[in-house]
C-alpha cells in the first residue's frame, strides 16, 4: 500500500494546476494512463475565455454562458465561474503560460472571438492554447518534489468505505494498475481527485484523445455519486474530415476569425439555419451540418477562410495551417473538408461549488464534472477556465479540510481470476458499441434509437460483467467496462428527457419545455451500474 495526502486521478488541466496548488504543503500522487502530456487539454485550440478586457464585463459572460447553456446552466455555478475567472488567467501568466500578446490591445494580450460570445474574451497561444499551457505545467510539476508520477497506470476503481466495512470513511484512495508491469496496486489517499476527463471514444468519430473513456462518471457512479445531465453531448461542428487526420479539430476561432461554411458547389448555408450564421453556438453549427450532410448525401462540408491574407493565417492558424498542409490542403487557397464529431460531455458527476462529490474525500474537476456551468451547451472556451477555477475551488477546501489517513486497506484480489483466453471480445465490443452509440446516440435522436441502443448496452454489460469477474484485469477491459456504465447513463438520462434543449435534439420531443430541469440519476437504480 502507498499512502499520499491527495491522490489526482487524471493529468490535464484540472489535474495539474490542482498538484501544483497543493503541493507546496502536501504529498500528491498524481497518476494517468499515459503520460503526463496526453489529454484532452493538451488538445484544446482555441484558448480560455475570460472577462479580461475593459470594455467586457462579468455580466456579459454569464449572459452569453446562460443562452448557449439553452436556460439550463446553474446561476451559482457561472457566477462563480466568470468571477473568478481573471485570476485564473493571472494565475497561468505568473506560472509562466506564453499567451499571444497585442501591443494594441489595452491588456497587452490578443483577445479573439468565438461562436457564441458577443465580445473578444478569448486569450490563446496561437491556435494550440492547450498544449503550450499544459507544456508549461507539466514542466513544473515534474519538477516539484512533492509531487509523485505515476505514468502509465489506469484507475481500476475506487476504495470506498462501506464496501470495506467502514460505512464512514468515505473515499479511501483507489486500486490502479501499473500497465507496464502488469500489477494491481493499492493507493490510500487522505482525499481522492477525479480529473479524469471525458468520455468522447463512447463514440466512433470524436476529437477527443485515446484516453477519453469515461473512467471517472464509472467509478464515481459505481462508488454511490449522482450523476447529471449526461445526454448533453457536445459534437464539434468541424473536425478535419481526411482518412489520415484522426481527431483533428479545426478550431472555433477559424469561424470568429471570418471562416465560412460552404456545401461543396461553394454555397453557404449558416444563413438559412440561424441568424448567427457562422458565430452561433456549437449545437446549432452541428446541427446544420449534419442536416446539409443528410438531405445532400455529403460525405463532409467545407470551412472556408481562403479569403484572408495568408499571412494573418500563418500567424492565427500556425498549426492548423501545417497539419493540413501535410495532408495536401493549403488553406490560404482551398477550403477545409469538415465534419461534426463528439467533442465534450458537458454532463458528469455532480459536484458542487467546492468540487466536492457525494462521498466524503472525493472530489471531481474538469469534464468529468457536471458543476452546472455548461448547462444543456458548453460555451466555446468555458472548459478550461472550468477547470481552473474549480481546480483552485478544490485545493482550497482540502486545505481546510485535512482527513485522517487510512488505515491498512486491503490488496486487491486475484486469488479467483484467470489471464484472459481472448481478447478479440473485448476489440469486437469495443467496436460495437461505439458504432451503434454513433448510429443511434448521435446528433439527432428518437426513442426508438435510444431503445435500440440501451437493449444493446444491456447485452454487452453482461457479457463485459462476466468477463471482468473472470479474467485479470486489463488496460482495455477496464477501459471497455468504464465506457459502457457511461454509454447507458447518456442513453438512460436522454430517454428522461421528453423536450429538446441544447444539445439534445429529439424527433419525438421537438419543443423546449417552460422550465428547464437537470437530468439526474441516482445509484442503485442500473442494471449496468
Amino acid at each position: 500500500m502507498t499512502a499520499f495526502d491527495v491522490l489526482i486521478l487524471g493529468s490535464g488541466l484540472a489535474g495539474q494546476s490542482l498538484a501544483l496548488r497543493l503541493a507546496d504543503t502536501l504529498k500528491v500522487a498524481l497518476v494517468t494512463k499515459r503520460t503526463l502530456e496526453d489529454s484532452a487539454s493538451a488538445w484544446a485550440q482555441g484558448g480560455i475565455a475570460a472577462v479580461l478586457d475593459p470594455t467586457d464585463s462579468t455580466e456579459a459572460h454569464i449572459a452569453d454562458t446562460h443562452t448557449a447553456g439553452a436556460g439550463l446552466c446553474s446561476k451559482k455555478a457561472t457566477r462563480f465561474v466568470v468571477e473568478n475567472g481573471p485570476r485564473a488567467i493571472q494565475w497561468l501568466i505568473d506560472h509562466g503560460v506564453p499567451f499571444t500578446t497585442d501591443a494594441a490591445s489595452p491588456i497587452g494580450y490578443h483577445l479573439t472571438r468565438e461562436g457564441g460570445h458577443g465580445h473578444r474574451r478569448v486569450i490563446h497561444v496561437a491556435d494550440a492554447t492547450g498544449a503550450a499551457v499544459q507544456a508549461t505545467l507539466t514542466e513544473q510539476v515534474r519538477a516539484h518534489p512533492n509531487i509523485q508520477i505515476f505514468e502509465q497506470h489506469i484507475a481500476v476503481d475506487l476504495i470506498i468505505g462501506h464496501k470495506i466495512g467502514r460505512p464512514e470513511a468515505g473515499c479511501l484512495g483507489a486500486y490502479v494498475l501499473d500497465i507496464a508491469n502488469d500489477e494491481v496496486r493499492t493507493f490510500a489517499a487522505r482525499h481522492t481527485v477525479l480529473a479524469t476527463g471525458g468520455a468522447g471514444k463512447v463514440y466512433l468519430y470524436t476529437t477527443n484523445p485515446d484516453t477519453a473513456t469515461g473512467d471517472g462518471v464509472a467509478m464515481a457512479w459505481r462508488a454511490g455519486c449522482r450523476v447529471s445531465n449526461m445526454e448533453f453531448i457536445q459534437f464539434h461542428p468541424t473536425c478535419l474530415y481526411h482518412p489520415q487526420a484522426k481527431s483533428f479539430l479545426i478550431s472555433e476561432a477559424v469561424r470568429g476569425e471570418g471562416g465560412l461554411l460552404r456545401r461543396p458547389d461553394g454555397s453557404r448555408f449558416m444563413p438559412e439555419h440561424d441568424s448567427r450564421e457562422e458565430l452561433a453556438p456549437r449545437d446549432i453549427v452541428a446541427r446544420a451540418i449534419d442536416f446539409e450532410m443528410k438531405k445532400h448525401g455529403l460525405d463532409c462540408v467545407f470551412l472556408d477562410i481562403s479569403h484572408k491574407p495568408a499571412d494573418f493565417l500563418r500567424e492565427h492558424f500556425p498549426n492548423i495551417l501545417a497539419r493540413c498542409a501535410e495532408l495536401g490542403i493549403d488553406i490560404t487557397q482551398q477550403p477545409i473538408p469538415v465534419v461534426p464529431a463528439a467533442h465534450y460531455s458537458c454532463g458528469g458527476i455532480v459536484t458542487d461549488l467546492r468540487a466536492r462529490t457525494d462521498v466524503p474525500g472525493l472530489y471531481a474537476v474538469g469534464e468529468t464534472a457536471c458543476t452546472g456551468l455548461h448547462g444543456a451547451n458548453r460555451l466555446a472556451s468555458n472548459s478550461l477556465l472550468e477547470c481552473l477555477v474549480y481546480g483552485e475551488a478544490a485545493a482550497s477546501d482540502i486545505l481546510a479540510n485535512p482527513r485522517p489517513h487510512a488505515a491498512e486497506l486491503p490488496q486487491w484480489d486475484e486469488s479467483r481470476v484467470t489471464d484472459a483466453d481472448e481478447s478479440i471480445v473485448i476489440s469486437h465490443n469495443w467496436e460495437e458499441l461505439r458504432r451503434f452509440m454513433w448510429d443511434y446516440v448521435g446528433i439527432v435522436r428518437t426513442n426508438k434509437r435510444l431503445q435500440r441502443a440501451q437493449h444493446r448496452i444491456r447485452l454487452l454489460a453482461r457479457e463485459i460483467d462476466e468477463f471482468y469477474s473472470n479474467f485479470r484485469v486489463s488496460n482495455d477491459l477496464i477501459e471497455l467496462r468504464n465506457l459502457v456504465v457511461t454509454a447507458d447513463l447518456i442513453v438512460r438520462s436522454a430517454l428522461k428527457r421528453k423536450e429538446s434543449r441544447g444539445l439534445h435534439c429529439s424527433r419525438d420531443y421537438p419543443t423546449t419545455l417552460p422550465a428547464a430541469r437537470d437530468t439526474i440519476i441516482r445509484p442503485g437504480r442500473s442494471k449496468t451500474g
